[in-house]
């Protein structure tokens, strides 16, 4: 069976399932059709397969990710008991003091690694290896038992929430107008991220600082979209701060461990040391006590943490950092300003703003690729926001996101709790059709 009769029948139980037209409002393909009327019907739908199957490939996407990765770095990857992604045979832990520490090591715990993490006003971090003969979920309870009072959990790992090159869609765009006035290069914004190539061209007139990867740059899709959606420029682009300063934590390096909470929580620290007043992180995973204390403590400094809401379906558990209490949270619509099928929705979900049926910058390319996902509408958001928010003050932060807020617009077709306090960034949706698609270089 060719591949293409593999999707053409994927596309057709799609429909036909009632489970996933409740979760993502499928229309449904007739049952009385003959033999002879469905062969000229499959090869009408077969051009549409892609765009159509593409919220249920994306709702699918974290949990095919999670289980290819694990398989693929078996020595240094694993599974949780809810089946999330970790770095095999590790803890993270925050000793509530040096008793608390004293006692993890008579029980056998190893330190690792250790990081200050220095501007968050933290008490660091430590990487714990389990003591000998211990499974790793026993281990960390033993841990919890020792130090009450103390932050441990599993080593999670973070991935992207959305996907480039994504086939867009061909329903007709809502109409969209160009940038804003590019700004003077002296205004900042934190991306932590996958690695940014920062000789696009739509990123020529930006200032790209990296950080993260001890050897060297390593430049990945996801990332250069995500930048070029927050600090690019082109003739017929859009980005919501172009020609600004963006500092840019790779926390992947294109290691098997890419996405790690240790390698998050390191980001966040010198997003902190450099002063950086608003943070994307269009990264999602489990609920992490450690993760949660430190973005706390970011947002407790008057950092404003802006995060995609993910795409694992409306009818999911909430993923996070955007889930947890002070996090700009960004839900996404499409062209006809829909929201996504696949999009998480609830009261994470503060801002939506355009994801999909748009284009960004496509890494080791001149040219773009087509995006899909709450990944490429919380860039958008981060951008607004660093427009008028520059220096991180907790009184001011809520004052910031009010100031956006009073932008926003209701969407007619959607409900006021999918879609938190409005639209934002409408106009600064690229469609594929007006910018040149990715040519190898």
């Amino acid at each position: 069976m060719s591949p293409g009769t593999c999707r053409i029948l994927a596309l057709a139980a799609a429909l036909l399932s009632g489970a996933a037209q409740a979760q993502l409002r499928l229309p449904s393909l007739g049952s009385t059709l003959s033999p002879v009327s469905r062969a000229p019907l499959l090869q009408r739908v077969e051009p549409l397969v892609d765009n159509v199957l593409a919220p249920v490939d994306l709702a699918t996407a974290r949990l095919d990710e999670t289980v290819a990765r694990a398989r693929a770095h078996r020595r240094e990857l694993d599974r949780d008991p809810r089946g999330e992604l970790i770095v095999r045979a590790e803890l993270l832990a925050q000793p509530s003091g040096a008793a608390a520490r004293d006692a993890l090591l008579a029980a056998g715990f190893r330190p690792l690694r250790e990081d200050a993490l220095d501007g968050l006003d933290d008490d660091g971090l430590v990487v714990l290896r389990a003591p000998t003969g211990l499974a790793l979920a026993e281990a960390l309870a033993r841990a919890h038992a020792l130090d009450p009072a103390g932050v441990y959990d599993f080593h999670h790992v973070y991935l992207g929430s959305g996907s480039v090159g994504a086939a867009a869609s061909t329903a007709t765009s809502a109409p969209v107008l160009h940038p804003s006035p590019a700004t003077n290069g002296t205004l900042q914004v934190g991306l932590i991220d996958s690695g940014v190539d920062a000789s696009h061209p739509a990123l020529r007139h930006a200032t790209i600082r990296r950080h993260g990867c001890s050897d060297g740059d390593h430049p990945a899709p996801h990332g250069t979209a995500v930048a070029s959606l927050m600090v690019g420029e082109g003739a017929h682009f859009a980005s919501a701060l172009p020609h600004a300063v963006l500092l840019a934590g790779d926390v992947y390096c294109d290691a098997p461990t890419g996405g790690s909470v240790e390698a998050i929580a390191r980001e966040l620290a010198w997003m902190a040391r450099q002063h950086v007043a608003v943070v994307n992180i269009s990264l999602v995973g489990p609920a992490n006590q450690v993760l949660q204390r430190l973005v706390e403590r970011a947002i407790g400094q008057g950092v404003l943490v802006v995060a995609a809401v993910g795409n694992d379906g409306p009818a999911a558990p909430p993923l996070y950092p955007a889930s947890w209490p002070g996090v700009v949270g960004v839900g996404a619509v499409d062209g006809k300003l829909r929201l996504l099928a696949e999009g998480a929705r609830g009261p994470q979900v503060m801002f939506v703003a355009p994801g999909a049926d748009m284009a960004a910058a496509a890494s080791g390319t001149r040219g773009f690729a087509p995006v899909r996902g709450t990944s490429f509408a919380a860039p958008l958001v981060a951008g607004l926001l660093a427009a008028g928010y520059q220096q991180a003050s907790p009184d001011a932060a809520q004052a910031a996101i009010a100031r956006l807020g009073a932008t926003a617009r209701d969407l007619p077709q959607a409900p006021r709790d999918g879609i938190g306090r409005g639209l934002v960034a409408e106009t600064l949706r690229t469609s594929p059709d007006d910018v040149d698609l990715a040519r190898a270089r």
